[in-house]
């Protein structure tokens, strides 16, 4: 066999709200599988869903210099499994991790792939705790929110796949934690599994001000926000930062679908930093990358003992990606969101 049919989604449109399949198409082709040099036939088996992909979508600049480019496989981390292999020290079966996107097949060359030990964890956690989302939440949340024991970390869109970790991890520094979710079912998860010390959901109230005084009567007031949404939830949890607080942007999930472009601007929140003598810090996870091995050494051994809670919500089907990407959004899944292939 020299060929195999490949599906792939192709990104061919950008949407202006909403993500839907017509801002897709599923193609097949015929991969050519003979090998070059170091190079490893891989069969997709988990593809992440992740918010990032949308930023990837903007108009305009963001972290990136340019968009996603149009007419080309989405760009994202894929758990696959080894069909064939031209390189020492992969054989076929072997788990791996690439950055290949969403296709079903890809020849990766093996400086791009990481090998990974079933026996070490879930393969899909390359994903999730032991991957992108884990080293977001630990470096995020150590580097830039610095959390004290007895600190009141506030923690937005805390049932989510970094959200969920860095309530445990400023569990674990001995912080006291408020998690902010979406939906009763969610918050009681929060308390209930996670550990959280209050848990508030967002959709309770109509506005900042409501929401900012609930928050106000269970914590006090707010020594680290590590936040994931933006929007009316930061909003009302500026004005109760302490002295010194730290902010920590991870995400601004509330403006991706409709407002990515157009993001409301504004030194609204300005002056409370002012006061509070406050520092704020966007951090991106790639800025960690040269640091994955430490984040795994530290969390890895929490999660083998059973003491790190990795929820999933799997989703069944290649074909269902861009569905599962456009759910992030609307607050359907809880952990780290994944598609099975």
């Amino acid at each position: 066999m020299t060929t195999l049919t490949q599906q792939q989604w192709i990104y061919r449109q950008q949407p202006l709200a909403q993500i839907s399949t017509e801002h897709y198409e599923l193609v097949e082709r015929q991969l050519d599988t003979r090998l070059g040099e170091d190079e490893v036939l891989l069969a997709g088996r988990y593809f992440s869903v992740d918010p990032y992909m949308r930023i990837g979508q903007s108009g305009k600049p963001t972290y990136d210099a340019e968009p996603h480019p149009l007419n080309s496989v989405q760009q994202g981390g894929v758990v696959g499994q080894v069909l064939a292999s031209n390189a020492a020290g992969y054989a076929e079966g072997d788990w791996a991790y690439s950055y290949s996107g969403w296709q079903t097949h890809a020849k990766v060359h093996a400086s791009a792939l990481k090998r990974l030990d079933p026996a070490q964890a879930p393969v899909s956690t390359a994903l999730g705790v032991l991957g992108m989302p884990g080293r977001t939440a630990w470096f995020g949340l150590t580097e830039s929110g610095r959390p004290h024991a007895g600190e009141v970390v506030v923690v937005s869109g805390a049932a989510g796949a970094v959200g969920s970790l860095v309530l445990q991890f400023a569990k674990r520094h001995g912080a006291k934690v408020l998690g902010i979710a979406g939906g009763q079912a969610k918050c009681d998860w929060l308390r209930d599994t996670l550990g959280a010390d209050w848990a508030i959901d967002y959709k309770a109230h109509a506005n900042a001000e409501s929401l900012g005084a609930a928050i106000r009567a269970a914590t006090g007031g707010v020594d680290v926000y590590f936040d994931n949404v933006g929007g009316m939830v930061t909003d009302a949890v500026i004005p109760l930062i302490n002295r010194r607080a730290r902010i920590v942007i991870c995400g601004q999930i509330s403006q991706y679908s409709g407002g990515l472009d157009t993001p409301e601007l504004g030194p609204r929140l300005l002056h409370h930093m002012l006061y509070q003598r406050a520092t704020i810090q966007g951090m991106l996870a790639r800025d960690y990358v040269h640091r994955m091995d430490e984040m795994v050494r530290i969390v890895a051994p929490w999660l083998h003992a059973g003491e790190i809670v990795f929820e999933e919500t799997i989703v069944d089907g290649f074909a269902q990606l861009p569905a599962a990407l456009n759910s992030l959004f609307t607050g359907e899944h809880r952990g780290k969101l994944l598609v099975k292939a």
